[in-house]
């Protein structure tokens, strides 16, 4: 604060020029930072970024029932369903830790468009 109650506007611009920077490479680690999750007991995993984007789907062969192929692709559809899930609210969690204490930094009243 300068003399007679004013906030030192400088001083209020690096601040936020420094949380800006700060985001961004939170942003940045999200995006880069690998989440798993899974379902029927490992049998489908789904590898998502921190930031939500699917990269990768495994299916273990074991999921696969030759004998009723229409009863499999149901399952299968509900395996994959459960484990991206699963993998994204791993995700919000991340975005949480990692950009709950910027969003704190303005004021509390979070981010538009962030979960929290």
């Amino acid at each position: 604060m300068i003399p007679g109650g004013q906030p030192n506007m400088q001083q209020l611009l690096q601040q936020a020029q420094k949380m800006q920077q700060d985001l961004a490479a939170a942003q940045q680690e999200l995006a880069e930072t690998p989440v798993e999750g899974s379902a029927g007991g490992g049998l489908v995993k789904a590898t998502v970024t921190g930031s939500g984007e699917l990269q990768a789907l495994v299916i273990d062969p074991k999921a696969v029932d030759t004998d009723s192929a229409e009863d499999t692709a149901e399952t299968i559809a509900d395996l994959v369903l459960a484990a991206v899930r699963d993998a994204n609210a791993s995700a919000q969690k991340l975005q949480q830790q990692k950009l709950g204490p910027l969003a704190q930094g303005l004021g509390g009243g979070g981010i538009p468009g962030l979960p929290f």
